[in-house]
């Protein structure tokens, strides 16, 4: 337990790491990669490039500092975090590492006001913090690997099948190479797929939501190619996935992990938001809703650019087709000539308030989303501005997280 003196002192810095707390993550960041490279083998160097990495640290770091007399308040985000530790690789060891970098990052960025007082409280602060995600985590590898089928580190699968699901999204089917059982998952999870790329110093790890029901043999992932654009580059592994990887080859897979999940035991109706690739999780919530027999009316709500880029809309459609209980609806930014003649979406734009309010039947449901963030926003402040209570609303990010406000 950390002594009043000690609180006092990390509660007065709050103020200053609000100001430059990214400035001390981005440096923190650069001194710990000087010194242990090897580290560049477990994070993801485009979230480092975009600054998305630095935002999150940066703000855990603040909720630290803002309720370090009462860390059960930020026992949610221990344990969101902790569910991308554990599918990364991220060990015990690794937290002396983060400790020291991190206080020489607070010492540089802000020179003579980072006392000797203040640094002694920090480095005590980190102790205790560092202690609630190793406890975490440990119970994570231990959970992970005691589950029927399950592991703790990566395990190789075997790319079973590679289905082309739209012109930017690929679903790959994964079969475990050792021929054992695989471990089940919730829905919403993902896994992490570490890969080694020809030409690249570090391995790369890019983790991926589960797109099926679970109980089958076969964990699927579909990954959307990332191509270069004016503001980024080309994501390195859904490159390689989408040219390189080829039926029969092998990928290292950690087992499932996150906290992004459907509660099953919720009996109101449910409804399903996704932008792009969002989909992925909510096809898996879908599915497993849809087979468990369930009378619960869903709503599966799709935004795309148009047509060629709406993954699995054919399956969804034989779903609903099939299964009185679920509508479906689809909006399209900007429909081609096709999608127009073919009567292919509901709506052209954007996803917005009113015509939410036009096909989800009652605002007392469930409502969960994934997309890109901009998508996420909007969704956000939709669903608040009707007066969705916040604790209906569910989301997940793809990669750091990041602010909806």
């Amino acid at each position: 337990m950390l002594n009043p003196k000690t609180i006092e002192i990390i509660k007065s810095t709050v103020p200053v790491l609000e100001v430059h707390g990214t400035a001390i993550t981005k440096r923190f960041y650069q001194m710990m990669f000087a010194k242990h490279p090897e580290l560049l083998n477990i994070f993801n160097h485009a979230n480092q490039k975009q600054g998305r990495q630095q935002t999150a640290l940066a703000n855990a770091v603040y909720a630290a500092a803002l309720y370090i007399d009462k860390l059960e308040t930020i026992l949610p985000v221990v344990k969101q975090i902790g569910h991308k530790h554990r599918s990364l690789g991220v060990k015990a060891e690794h937290y002396p590492i983060v400790g020291e970098n991190l206080l020489a990052a607070i010492k540089d960025v802000l020179g003579d006001a980072a006392t000797d007082e203040i640094l002694q409280a920090w480095a005590e602060a980190y102790g205790v913090i560092a202690d609630a995600f190793i406890g975490v985590e440990h119970e994570m590898y231990e959970q992970a690997s005691g589950e029927p089928g399950g592991w703790a580190d990566f395990r190789e699968f075997i790319v079973q099948k590679k289905v082309r699901e739209s012109d930017v999204i690929t679903s790959y089917y994964l079969i475990p190479a050792d021929g054992g059982a695989i471990s089940t998952y919730e829905l919403g999870q993902y896994v992490s797929v570490k890969v080694e790329i020809p030409g690249e110093d570090y391995t790369h790890i890019r983790q991926y939501s589960l797109s099926d029901a679970p109980g089958n043999p076969y964990y699927r992932i579909s990954v959307k190619r990332e191509d270069a654009t004016q503001d980024k580059p080309a994501g390195k592994v859904s490159v390689y996935l989408a040219e390189e990887v080829k039926e029969g080859d092998t990928l290292l897979l950690s087992a499932p992990a996150g906290d992004f999940t459907l509660n099953q035991e919720d009996s109101r109706p449910v409804v399903l938001l996704s932008g792009g690739v969002g989909l992925t999780p909510m096809i898996s919530m879908l599915n497993t809703l849809l087979k468990s027999g369930t009378d619960r009316p869903i709503t599966f709500i799709h935004a795309a650019q148009n047509g060629n880029m709406h993954a699995m809309k054919q399956a969804v459609e034989e779903l609903a087709a099939t299964h009185p209980q679920l509508s479906v609806h689809w909006c399209y930014e900007k429909p081609t000539e096709q999608d127009r003649l073919n009567g292919a979406f509901h709506k052209e734009g954007y996803i917005d308030l009113s015509w939410l309010q036009s096909i989800v039947e009652t605002k007392d449901a469930s409502y969960y989303f994934c997309g890109p963030i901009p998508f996420m926003k909007a969704i956000n402040n939709a669903l608040l501005e009707w007066g969705v209570p916040a604790d209906d609303i569910h989301y997940e990010f793809f990669g750091p997280a990041a602010t909806l406000a």
